[in-house]
């Protein structure tokens, strides 16, 4: 508003002041062209910004309603009595399927070992109604050598002294004997093109290691509409998570094991 008010101010004195006719014409193009132009130039480059965006988004959510055609869960045979899996790949990240994204493997690992409680929910600190995996190996990728991952309900060293409060830590040891026969492995499945226009893929395959046989695969996919906005310390793909509609199956919490039990079948103790 003082913006356009100064403008106007100084056209009405520039002619005002101008003794020609010419004069006042020259000076008041001039005034109008310099107050003039920066506004115009804005609006022309907003214009075009909101058309490519709107171009962008049609594309996006084109591929990313092709994509949703093949996404769901299938489910080939499953096992009875599984104690432990093999996590055959550890170094996917992908927004979709986002155990990888916050703590890294570990993370991912744990949510095969908890339990769950009486009302189904996937647990660390309280008694568990019924277990978890009774344990996960996977091979480092620094030494080569696999190793075996399982649950220990104990005081986590971060709480001695302060709680007597015990919780599920995980334990590494040098596996032996042979690896479990069923395995979990997950993939980013989002093309380049994909990338950019802000959808995410990611694919989990519970393979039988004895015969390369890929008894179950769950794709799924994740848009985020906005284009990747962050303003007002706006978080993309958490908001994409949580919107119904952007992710194709409805993205849900720990959503990893529950398609993994569905066909590994935990043996009860």
């Amino acid at each position: 508003m003082l913006y356009w008010l100064a403008g106007a101010s100084l056209f009405y004195f520039s002619v005002k002041k101008s003794s020609t006719r010419i004069g006042k014409v020259v000076s008041g193009t001039i005034v109008f062209f310099i107050f003039g132009f920066f506004p115009l130039k804005w609006q022309i480059e907003h214009a075009l910004a909101v058309r490519d965006h709107k171009a962008r988004l049609a594309r996006a959510e084109a591929i990313f309603n092709e994509r949703c055609k093949t996404a769901g869960e299938r489910i080939y045979r499953t096992v009875e009595g599984v104690e432990g899996l093999m996590l055959l790949k550890q170094d996917a990240v992908d927004p979709y399927d986002d155990e990888f994204d916050f703590g890294g493997v570990d993370s991912y690992i744990k949510i095969f070992l908890q339990g769950r409680d009486e009302r189904g929910y996937l647990v660390e600190r309280v008694p568990a109604t019924k277990s978890g995996y009774a344990y996960v190996d996977l091979v480092d990728p620094w030494d080569g050598k696999r190793y075996r991952y399982t649950a220990d309900m104990r005081t986590s060293p971060d709480l001695i002294g302060k709680t007597d409060e015990k919780r599920l830590v995980i334990k590494r040891e040098p596996a032996s004997g042979n690896a479990p026969r069923y395995g979990v492995a997950y993939d980013d499945i989002a093309t380049p093109e994909e990338r950019a226009l802000w959808i995410a893929g990611g694919s989990i395959k519970v393979v039988d290691t004895l015969t390369n046989e890929v008894i179950a695969e769950r794709v799924g996919y994740m848009i985020d509409k906005a284009l990747g906005n962050d303003g007002g310390a706006r978080q993309p793909w958490t908001f994409a998570r949580k919107t119904p509609g952007w992710s194709c199956p409805q993205h849900t919490t720990k959503q990893e094991r529950a398609f993994v039990e569905k066909v590994l079948k935990i043996k009860e103790k």
